[in-house]
């Protein structure tokens, strides 16, 4: 047995010096090779904030939204990602008391200040009432000139159920009465981003406008992505990065008022019960932590 082990033991000894004798790459090419293996890099973060607010409307019911996602990145442009928050009132999509949303795209550099992004999000509600999950591809372009960064982006959902117009009022979908069961609708949102870094300080000032087209009514679980058709969102603020931790403060609106949105009363409203106007207004403020 002890003549065995030995034997093993030299051959294994042996081995490295044979393999390099057959073509084997040596140390050198190892750490070469090692130099170009493909990399891969995790981001994310986690948030509080006053609303959650998606393309100007709130889904938490004017409430507080906890936030947390995570990317993994590779280094040849591809990537993957999740992220979630809770939900409440018009959010719910039927009883989901969260979003999950899984994000997959490819990232990649048009010159030194310009970057190209293409991907796909898909929008889940877990906990829900059926047919609430839909996709939607988007495509942006960023660039910087400066401190100044800029983004302009489209986002295009093709016909599915989870954006028909199932309900044509409010009152039907309280009733629980369908208008129009399995319709499907499509919906296109376009936007801009603009960003500005206060050199020397720790300041960012930041604005955003949006506009979506498309679903018009209710969808099957009283909620829409447009909820009037056609409709422009925007936000304007400021932020504050320390280390890791970034404090925004913005003013978030759209153009629906609240004549616009009565059609669609009580659900499009806060705590559910036909008063207020959950796309209105508002200061939101947001404490988000990277890692």
């Amino acid at each position: 047995m002890k003549l065995l082990w030995s034997t093993a033991a030299m051959a294994l000894l042996a081995l490295p010096g044979l393999a390099r004798a057959q073509g084997a790459p040596d140390e050198a090419s190892a750490v070469s090779d090692a130099a170009h293996a493909p990399v891969l890099t995790v981001s994310g973060s986690a948030a509080i904030a006053s609303d959650y607010r998606f393309r100007g409307i709130s889904q938490t019911d004017r409430d507080m939204a906890v936030q947390a996602g995570v990317t993994v990145a590779h280094d040849s442009g591809f990537y993957v990602g999740a992220w979630g928050s809770n939900l409440a009132g018009w959010g719910t999509f039927g009883g989901a008391n969260m979003e999950l949303d899984l994000i997959g795209g490819y990232k990649a550099a048009l010159t030194e200040h310009a970057t190209f992004d293409v991907g796909l999000t898909w929008y889940m509600y877990p906990g829900g009432a059926d047919k609430t999950d839909f996709a939607e591809p988007y495509v942006k372009l960023s660039g910087t000139t400066g401190p100044a960064t800029l983004t302009a982006g489209v986002a295009y959902a093709p016909k599915q159920q989870a954006l028909g117009r199932w309900y044509r009022t409010g009152a039907d979908a309280a009733a629980g009465v369908y208008t129009n069961p399995g319709a499907k609708d499509d919906n296109l949102y376009l936007w801009g981003d603009a960003a500005l870094a206060v050199d020397g300080t720790p300041f960012t000032t930041k604005a955003h406008i949006g506009h979506s087209s498309g679903q018009d009514g209710l969808g099957p679980n009283a909620t829409a992505v447009a909820p009037t058709g056609d409709y422009w969102d925007w936000s304007l603020g400021a932020e504050a990065t320390w280390r890791d931790l970034t404090l925004n403060l913005s003013y978030v609106g759209t153009d629906i008022s609240s004549r616009e949105a009565a059609y669609l009363q009580p659900s499009f409203s806060k705590g559910q019960d036909g008063t207020g106007n959950i796309a209105g207004d508002t200061i939101l403020a947001s404490l988000t932590a990277a890692f």
